[in-house]
C-alpha cells in the first residue's frame, strides 16, 4: 500500500490512540481525522500553534515516518528521521564510508546524464528547444569534471520560464520550486535512510555544513518531477503567484507522481526506494548502475 502524506496547516493537537494519529482542533476540540500511524510516510506541520506529544514523535519514528517542519515562510526547514531505518545500519554505513573515489565519480556521472536526459524530456514535451541538451547529456565527463550539470542548468531555465533567475528567495516561480524541491529532498533523506544510508555522506556534494549532501546528490534527476508540477500550476487561467493552500495541496502530490522505472509505472515515492537500493548495491558491486526513472 502507497504510504500517505499528511500536512497539517491549522492550530492543531495531535495525540495517538490505538496506533492512530488523531487529528484535534485546537480551537474546537473536534477530531477532524484519525490516521493509522503505519500508513503513513510523511508529517508536514507548517503552523505555529501545532502541538504533538512525544508519544506520537516515537510512534512516527517507529514507523520510519519523516516530519517536516515549515518556517514563517512556510517552506519546509527542518526534517526528523529515526537513526536507524535498517537492520544492518552499521555494515551499511561502513560499505557507503569505504566508497571508492572512483566509484562516486562514476555515479555522479550517471546521474547527471539522467538529469540532463530529464530535464530535456520535460523541455521537449512542452514544445521548447531541448537540441542543446542532447549535446551536453553527450559531453558528461567521469565526476561531471567539464560541468555539464551547470551549462545544461542554465540553459534549461532560460527555456523553461520566461525572464527567469533561480534562486532561493528570488520571484515567482522560485517559491513553488523551493517548496517542491524541499518536499523531494525530504522524500530521498527518507529512502536513503530507510535503505541504511546516511544522508550526510554524498557522492558529489561534500559541503561541511550540508546534513543532506547524498539526499541532494540522488534527488537530482527528480528535480524535473517538481518542475513539471510547477509547471502545471502557474499555467492554470488564474495565473497563481502565492504559495496558498492549494499550491501546497498540488505540490505535495510529487509523493505519488507516477513515474517509469525499471519498465513499470510507480509511484515516485516507490521509485525513490529502488533509486536507494540501487545506490547501495552499486557501493557494494552488485551493480554497476543506479536505477533512476525515465521521464516520459
Amino acid at each position: 500500500m502507497l504510504k500517505r502524506t499528511i500536512y497539517i496547516g491549522t492550530p492543531t493537537y495531535l495525540k495517538l490512540k490505538d496506533n492512530q494519529l488523531k487529528i484535534e482542533d485546537a480551537i474546537t476540540k473536534e477530531i477532524k481525522g484519525s490516521v493509522p500511524i503505519e500508513d503513513m510516510a510523511f508529517l508536514v506541520l507548517d503552523h505555529y500553534q501545532i502541538t504533538i506529544s512525544h508519544q506520537v514523535v516515537l510512534a512516527l519514528q517507529q514507523n520510519n515516518v519523516a516530519i517536516i517542519s515549515c518556517d514563517e515562510s512556510h517552506l519546509p526547514l527542518g526534517l526528523m528521521l529515526p537513526m536507524n531505518g535498517h537492520v544492518e545500519h552499521s555494515e551499511r554505513l561502513k560499505n557507503q564510508i569505504n566508497c571508492s573515489e572512483p566509484l562516486r565519480k562514476q555515479l555522479w556521472k550517471q546521474t547527471v546524464e539522467v538529469k540532463i536526459f530529464q530535464q530535456k524530456t520535460l523541455l521537449d514535451k512542452y514544445g521548447y528547444v531541448a537540441e542543446p541538451m542532447q549535446d551536453y547529456l553527450t559531453n558528461v565527463k567521469v565526476g561531471d569534471s567539464t560541468n555539464m550539470e551547470g551549462i545544461a542548468a542554465q540553459y534549461y531555465w532560460r527555456q523553461l520560464f520566461d525572464n527567469f533567475t533561480r534562486e532561493r528567495d528570488g520571484d515567482v516561480p522560485n517559491n513553488f520550486l523551493n517548496f517542491g524541491y524541499a518536499i523531494l529532498r525530504s522524500i530521498v533523506a527518507r529512502a536513503l535512510v530507510c535503505s541504511g544510508l546516511n544522508p550526510t555522506i554524498g557522492i558529489f556534494h561534500r559541503n561541511k555544513y550540508n546534513p543532506y549532501c547524498l539526499a541532494d546528490d540522488i534527488m537530482e534527476p527528480y528535480r524535473a518531477y517538481v518542475d513539471e508540477l510547477v509547471l502545471e500550476w502557474i499555467n492554470k487561467p488564474f495565473r497563481p503567484t502565492e504559495m496558498s493552500k492549494e499550491a501546497k495541496v498540488h505540490l505535495l502530490k510529487i509523493a505519488t507522481k507516477d513515474v517509469k522505472i525499471d519498465g513499470l509505472t510507480r509511484p515516485l515515492l516507490v521509485a525513490v526506494s529502488h533509486t536507494t537500493s540501487s545506490l547501495y548495491k552499486c557501493m557494494i558491486g552488485e551493480q554497476r548502475v543506479i536505477r533512476y526513472p525515465e521521464m516520459s
